[in-house]
């Protein structure tokens, strides 16, 4: 039925919560918004950071711009390999591709950030496509990063040979909004309730499970 299958990158293949969290920690001070609690950021993690920044902190969209860039300063050098690749996830990859899937990426995090952390991971041979948004800002709605994903798989107008796989609700809402369903996992940073109630095809709550999807 699927010819292709798009992965979202944070709490879906890495468990990326640490480095971004403490950047977004970093970034908060620096704007004079100080947070001492990691757990309340772990809401940073999945969706776009400027909107993020905006509704969490509730700044302005120019104060939220330099949140963004402040976030980078960390992130870039330190904040990217606070991070590691959930259990299952390579070998999950391995049997989808072997299978004759076509896998891609579709990140709401810019493309070369998601690029630098596949390659650390050495999963980058995996994918035959890897998107994520702009350094600028642009293409970070999840639907704009899915269409564009869909465009260079060649399958523009044939979102329903794809299948999306993620955490959130964006990565839900956002394969609904490009024709598609999306396979949600709940060992990431989203909760059942978040990923049935925005429209989940399925849950998984490992790798394993998202093989038993496709077995």
């Amino acid at each position: 039925m699927y010819k292709a299958i798009l992965f979202d990158l944070d709490g879906t293949l890495t468990e990326s919560g640490e480095g971004i969290t403490k950047s977004v920690q970093y970034a908060l001070e620096k704007i004079g918004k100080p947070e001492s609690d990691l757990e309340k950021l772990k809401v940073f993690v999945g969706p776009p950071l400027l909107d993020q920044f905006m509704k969490y902190a509730d700044l302005d969209e120019e104060t939220a711009r330099k949140a963004v860039e402040y976030y980078r300063e960390r992130y870039a050098d330190t904040g990217i390999f606070e991070n590691q690749v959930y259990p299952g996830v390579e070998n999950m990859l391995n049997v989808l591709k072997n299978k004759g899937y076509r896998l891609a990426v579709a990140s709401s995090k810019p493309e070369y950030f998601v690029k630098k952390v596949l390659d650390h991971f050495h999963l980058t041979d995996y994918f035959e496509v890897i998107v994520g948004s702009e350094m600028n800002g642009a293409r970070t709605g999840k639907a704009e990063v899915i269409e564009e994903t869909l465009r260079r798989l060649g399958l523009s107008g044939h979102a329903g040979e794809a299948v999306m796989i993620g955490d959130r609700e964006h990565d839900v809402l956002g394969a609904a909004a490009c024709g598609m369903k999306c396979v949600g996992v709940t060992y990431g940073y989203g909760s059942e309730e978040e990923l049935t109630t925005a429209g989940a095809l399925k849950t998984a709550d490992s790798a394993d499970g998202v093989l038993d999807f496709f077995a």
